[in-house]
């Protein structure tokens, strides 16, 4: 019918789900169309998990309608979504660590021949659909050995084998090297370019703009806008709609006095770095490390810690020389760590929030019943630090995987720390970040120090001039 506008592959209609004391969705509508990557934003517990589960069959709405091609579908089991051609890659992948790769992406659907497992079959159809990934991994292989990023790529080739339609990734980005990413980025054109619907959650802005051809914004369980072209959307338009203030208001940022150098790092030498490094960060003072992955910030900061030996030069704390042989003792000395990967090195994610606030300070604390979330994990961390003395705050990607509001939170607490007298480090690959919260940022590149700007000159085509490699 020449002129009309083709149905949308996915339609919800004011979807509303309740839970006991909470509206989850209110009214909600979304429209995903063949061939394209719908961006999904808003603050932690805005309603992108909810609606997730509605499209996967986990939860089944009060009210509304869901249309899948036109026809009306009820989910009432993930497996009956499944069955109609929906996929959701979360961010908590679902394999099978000790069954093989070909194991996990037929998952469901082993090939068998009289009841008997036919290996020959599964070995084949794997290495056909890891070809179809552009991965060159050994069917065989265990998938715990694998990378989180290969991990992910059989989780879509999982959809794949299914059929999916619509495929829908929860912050796929949050656990991937730069090349992982990229590589991802290219399966999720592939896919749109075949037609199917991709539906794509995540924190990150950059991401949305390079990847998605439509965003639309949640907030307290309500579609606030649904933005038709990235082209021209402007970051602080974006960032009002997820949280109902501008960007300026989520930074925040507070100028406050300086006091003495506190600690001084003097042509140190160790893993991770190619070169001499030598700075000085002051009582009071928030230093922002800017780079690229692999730039040797994280490496810098663990050498401070005492979780990696410096092979040259010295640390002095307060005027002092300090080595530490393990972080025991820099934590005694007045120094912490929040690290990068929260849940490997930061929490005990099977504890509770009180056991992981206690496991330095068994006291002052004992705040239970938030969730573990990436934005409360952190918040978690961070206060257990504050029972200890310390005087310097090491944070590697303190906001990592965290949305805008919660980033908030956590730059509002790295403010109080300074105004205290206490001294911040940290490393952030957010450029808007370090310009936002920094009153001065170090650039590293390649495992060196490429240069320092005061927070008034650290112009973005400055930093990031510094950053990339000549």
């Amino acid at each position: 019918m020449h002129g009309e506008v083709a149905a949308p592959l996915l339609a919800l209609n004011d979807i509303t789900v309740r839970f006991p004391g909470v509206l989850a969705l209110d009214r909600v509508s979304f429209e995903l169309r063949g061939g394209e990557v719908h961006g999904l934003m808003g603050e932690n517990g805005a309603g992108k998990s909810t609606l997730l589960k509605v499209l996967s069959g986990v939860n089944q709405p009060q009210e509304g309608s869901l249309r899948l091609g036109g026809v009306e579908q009820q989910f009432a089991s993930p497996r009956a979504a499944i069955a109609a051609g929906i996929a959701i890659i979360y961010q908590e992948l679902h394999l099978v660590p000790e069954l093989t790769v070909a194991e996990n992406l037929m998952l469901g659907q082993i090939p068998n021949r009289y009841g008997v497992l036919d290996q020959r079959a599964l070995v084949q159809r794997a290495l056909g659909e890891l070809e179809r990934l552009g991965e060159r991994l050994d069917p065989n292989l265990p998938v715990k050995r694998l990378s989180i990023g290969q991990r992910q790529m059989i989780e879509i080739g999982k959809a794949l084998l299914r059929e999916a339609k619509v495929i829908a990734f929860d912050e796929p980005t949050s656990s991937l090297s730069s090349r992982e990413t990229e590589r991802l980025f290219e399966i999720i054109r592939a896919l749109r370019a075949e037609g199917r619907g991709i539906v794509y959650v995540t924190h990150r802005m950059d991401e949305v703009y390079t990847l998605c051809d439509r965003v639309t914004v949640f907030r307290d369980g309500r579609r606030i806008e649904t933005f038709e072209s990235m082209q021209g959307l402007d970051h602080d338009r974006l960032i009002r709609a997820m949280v109902g203030r501008p960007i300026s208001d989520v930074y925040g940022y507070r100028p406050r006095e300086l006091g003495e150098v506190r600690l001084e790092a003097k042509a140190l030498t160790g893993p991770g770095l190619s070169a001499p490094v030598s700075f000085a960060a002051r009582r009071g003072e928030i230093v922002g490390f800017f780079g690229l992955v692999g730039a040797g910030r994280s490496e810098l900061l663990k050498l401070l810690y005492g979780a990696a030996r410096p092979s040259g030069g010295a640390v002095e704390l307060d005027g002092r020389a300090v080595a530490f042989a393990t972080p025991r003792e820099a934590v005694r000395a007045g120094l912490a760590l929040c690290p990068e990967d929260r849940k490997q090195e930061g929490i005990v994610a099977i504890a509770s929030v009180a056991d992981n606030l206690n496991l330095s300070a068994r006291r002052h604390f004992s705040p239970a019943g938030f969730l573990l979330n990436g934005g409360n994990q952190q918040k978690v961390i961070l206060s257990r630090w504050l029972a200890e003395e310390i005087s310097v705050f090491l944070m590697d990607e303190p906001t990592r995987g965290i949305d805008v509001g919660a980033r908030a939170e956590i730059y509002h607490l790295m403010y109080g720390l300074a105004e205290e007298g206490r001294t911040v480090l940290f490393v952030s690959s957010d450029l808007a970040e370090v310009i936002g919260v920094a009153d001065r940022i170090i650039v590293m590149k390649q495992g060196r120090i490429a240069g320092e700007l005061p927070r008034a000159q650290a112009a973005p085509d400055r930093l990031i001039r510094l950053a990339l490699p000549h």
